[in-house]
């Protein structure tokens, strides 16, 4: 029996959205929520665009997005999708031929305004090269760069302002009978956007893309995404996520994950339960999962660790975990695996002797997972 037929307080009801492709990527349905990030380099410099979609694809990103604001931008992207390991998005803003170089490039999602490309022609000729390339449309409104129109109408940025910007901009492709699209509203505020993608939610079934916009630095950035993406995914809304910080993109995607992973909705890799540690630790807390955080990034496989520096809350922690360690004093602590007490183990040693664990815990899991899917 599964933890949420137990447990009915843990489940969150996905809003029912239809499903769209980003290359390989499904998105809506039953997919998985996707993590997305962005990359900071210029895309001219296509081996530094090619460094950097490696290392968020290594960090775990299913998609990642490319500014497109030139031709040379369009001109690199086929060798960047050529070796990039997943599938690419063109981020593109205004010039609509842009848009079909980087489609004829081979990027798998366009990320546009149809509104802002222009004449009704171009939009045609930008929704053709989409459909003749396999491409897929996300339409990204910003609390930013609303309308000139609405901003009249509503004399601000607002929630109302946005859910009809992103209903103008879906009407023009289905009006051109396309319907391979997904849809942000972001803001940075988060009760703005917040309220703009629950207005959203109520009013299509097309996919949709959650953000924060510049959200801020790591760690504000972090915060700030944890509770508006967070409140917004607890009640079932979104399809694909980016977090947005100014940081490395490879942080985006941990982020994203640890939001995912927090709520039960994605997991990948393991997931750390620590304590902030206190003058009853029996070991540097901090220090020890600081260093496991590094030696562990290798796994991917999901799974839990509990890293509890005393006897208070150690052993009711270790037994919900894979593997556990808790801080008994005098020098060493107790190992716990799989749910049970296992043995004793020095301090010194445990850094070690835990990652030995967790890698063969994951090893498990995985055969586990393979003679299943073998039955």
């Amino acid at each position: 029996m599964s933890l949420n037929a137990v447990r009915p307080w843990r489940n969150i009801y996905r809003r029912q959205s239809r499903q769209i492709h980003v290359g390989s990527v499904p998105v809506g349905g039953d997919a998985p929520i996707s993590v997305q990030t962005m990359t900071n380099t210029l895309t001219h410099d296509a081996a530094a665009t090619i460094n950097q979609i490696q290392a968020c694809a290594d960090a775990g990103a299913d998609i990642v997005r490319v500014s497109c604001p030139d031709e040379a931008s369009t001109k690199a992207m086929h060798d960047i999708v050529r070796e990039s390991p997943v599938p690419l998005v063109a981020d593109i803003h205004f010039h609509y031929k842009r848009a079909i170089e980087a489609a004829e490039a081979g990027a798998a999602c366009l990320r546009i305004n149809p509104g802002n490309i222009g004449s009704p022609e171009r939009v045609r000729e930008v929704v053709a090269a989409a459909r003749d390339h396999g491409c897929s449309i996300r339409i990204g409104v910003n609390a930013g760069s609303l309308e000139k129109h609405l901003l009249d109408k509503y004399g601000e940025p607002c929630p109302d302002a946005m859910i009809e910007s992103g209903l103008d901009h879906m009407r023009i492709l289905d009006d051109n009978n396309f319907r391979e699209y997904k849809i942000s509203v972001k803001a940075s505020d988060v009760f703005m956007a917040a309220a703009a993608y629950q207005g959203l939610a109520e009013a299509t079934d097309a996919p949709i893309h959650l953000g924060i916009t510049e959200a801020g630095g790591l760690t504000s950035g972090t915060i700030k995404s944890a509770i508006g993406l967070g409140n917004l995914l607890w009640m079932g809304i979104g399809d694909t996520l980016r977090v947005s910080l100014s940081a490395d993109p490879v942080e985006e995607v941990k982020v994203g994950f640890e939001i995912l992973k927090s709520l039960g909705l994605r997991h990948r890799g393991v997931n750390i339960i620590s304590c902030p540690s206190c003058a009853r630790q029996g070991f540097d807390v901090i220090k020890t999962v600081e260093i496991l955080e590094k030696r562990l990034e290798h796994i991917k496989t999901p799974m839990s660790l509990s890293i509890i520096g005393c006897v208070v809350n150690g052993p009711g922690e270790a037994l919900m975990t894979d593997v556990g360690f808790t801080g008994g004093g005098a020098g060493s602590g107790m190992v716990y695996l799989a749910g049970a007490q296992s043995h004793k183990m020095s301090n010194d040693q445990m850094v070690e002797h835990i990652v030995e664990q967790v890698e063969n815990r994951a090893a498990q899991i995985e055969s586990e997972e393979l003679t299943k899917a073998a039955e």
